[in-house]
């Protein structure tokens, strides 16, 4: 396995990480736990070493899982978890999001012990809260790295702006956003701003939440909780307009004798020597798959052409319902 560090002063982890959302939630029903446990220490045996959760995926329940499943591999893996929705301690749900320095402390505390660990190696900020400075929010997790309680400051969909102010205070190892084929918005100012300040990026859904894949067209269903029912960019129309970019990808995947997934993933970790996509699966056989990726390489001449191909696209839909995207950016 081939390793990256996120930023001048972050970790170092396996080029591709694990994000373990989906086993939990979002994407249908919680997959079996047990199997989840075998998967996840599976990837460590392949050579994973970044593991990709929160507090909210639950909530608290992936915490939870991930704690389980790495606790005898602990000092062999990076942790990474999130803060910043309104979660009570019971796990009720509040309408919004809670980033106050106190509530901050509590969360990292509650997560140290799901996690079975007396460390979080990444903490995030989930989503940046327009009710609490960016500054104060620093200087809490500042207070916890000085404890030795958390190692690493992330920050998950902020805006510039916010993350030069959080920097400023202390420094940010990593960003989490949203990055792929079917996303490629960070491009504008996000990657080089990270560029500029030695920061890592870690993209979210880097197989577009698995349309990149190819398996899904404008007549799959999805199950009544998965989150894509309410995405327009997961509509049937915006998914029949997508096509063209599947096919893309197809195409290349064909030429390469890869895979779409393999391509997609390829792809991004050709931009930036410090980009760490954390691709998530409840499958063996994907995740392989995915780490397959790490043997494909697309030449400068292939990423030209991809480039060239790519800006005839236009992409349909909106990548997150509109209360969510309000959540971003910020």
């Amino acid at each position: 396995m081939t390793t990256r560090r996120l930023g001048k002063a972050g970790p170092e982890v396996s080029a591709l990480g694990l994000g373990c959302m989906s086993m939990s939630s979002a994407y249908g029903p919680p997959a079996d736990h047990a199997e989840m446990i075998r998967l996840i220490r599976a990837a460590h045996e392949r050579g994973v070493t970044l593991f990709d959760t929160a507090e909210a995926y639950g909530p608290f329940a992936n915490e939870e899982l991930v704690g389980e499943a790495l606790a005898p591999i602990r000092d062999k893996v990076v942790i990474a978890t999130k803060f910043g929705f309104d979660i009570s301690a019971s796990g009720e749900r509040g309408s919004g999001l809670d980033s106050r320095p106190e509530h901050i402390r509590q969360v990292a505390e509650a997560a140290l012990r799901r996690l079975r660990t007396d460390r979080i190696d990444i903490l995030y900020q989930h989503r940046v809260d327009p009710d609490v400075p960016i500054e104060d929010v620093a200087g809490a997790i500042k207070a916890l790295v000085a404890e030795g309680k958390v190692l690493h400051f992330g920050l998950s969909e902020p805006g510039i702006e916010t993350i030069r102010h959080a920097h400023a205070v202390h420094p940010v190892a990593a960003v989490q956003s949203e990055y792929s084929l079917f996303w490629r918005e960070p491009e504008t100012e996000l990657l080089p701003t990270l560029e500029d300040l030695g920061i890592g990026f870690v993209p979210f859904s880097p197989l577009g939440a698995g349309f990149l894949t190819g398996k899904i067209d404008q007549n799959t269903k999805f199950d009544p909780t998965d989150f894509r029912n309410a995405v327009p960019r997961f509509s049937p129309e915006a998914r029949k307009a997508n096509m063209a970019l599947v096919e893309l990808v197809e195409g290349v995947a064909e030429r390469k004798g890869a895979t779409p997934a393999q391509v997609a993933l390829a792809w991004l970790l050709a931009q930036k020597p410090w980009i760490v996509p954390i691709p998530g699966t409840t499958r063996l056989h994907r995740l392989e798959e995915n780490l397959g990726a790490l043997t494909v390489e697309l030449t400068p001449a292939e990423l030209d052409a991809m480039a060239g191909e790519l800006a005839q696209l236009q992409v349909a839909g909106a990548r997150l319902p509109e209360a969510a995207l309000k959540m971003t950016g910020r």
